[in-house]
C-alpha cells in the first residue's frame, strides 16, 4: 500500500466527487473514492466517505459526510494526518488534546477520527 501524505481535508456536503474532479482538472493527479455502502437520507447517491486527489503539487482529501453541526465557515476544513495504526493514532490524539475529551463521536477503530485540539483546530486522523 502506498503511504499517504499529509494534505488538506475538506467536507463537501454531497458534492465531493464533483469538487475533487474539478480540482483534478486544475492540478492534475489521480483520484481515489471510497463510497459508503448504504443510502443515507439527504443524499441522492451513495455518499463518499473519503476521497483523495494526489497530484505533484497538492494532496486534497475530502468527504461528503458533514459534521453534526452542519457545514459552516470554519468547520468544513480540517487538517488530515495519516497514522500507522490505532495505537499511534491514540497517542497523537492524547498529545493534540492535552488529555481533554475532544474526539468527536467516533469509535477508535473507525478509518477516520475527528479531533479538535486545544486551539480549536480540527484534525482528521486516518489509519493507513
Amino acid at each position: 500500500m502506498e503511504r499517504l501524505r499529509s494534505g488538506v481535508f475538506i467536507t463537501f456536503s454531497g458534492n465531493c466527487r464533483k469538487a475533487l474532479t474539478f480540482y483534478q482538472s486544475c492540478f492534475g493527479g489521480s483520484l481515489d473514492f471510497d463510497r459508503l455502502d448504504k443510502k443515507i437520507n439527504g443524499y441522492a447517491e451513495l455518499p463518499i466517505v473519503s476521497a483523495s486527489l494526489t497530484s505533484p503539487n497538492v494532496v486534497i482529501y475530502g468527504s461528503d459526510l458533514v459534521h453534526d453541526d452542519g457545514r459552516k465557515i470554519g468547520n468544513y476544513l480540517s487538517v488530515f494526518l495519516p497514522c500507522a495504526n490505532v495505537v499511534d493514532r491514540g497517542q497523537l490524539v492524547t498529545k493534540l488534546t492535552a488529555g481533554r475529551q475532544a474526539v468527536l463521536g467516533n469509535n477508535e477503530t473507525d478509518q477516520l477520527v475527528e479531533v479538535t485540539d486545544i486551539f480549536d483546530v480540527r484534525w482528521i486522523l486516518g489509519i493507513q
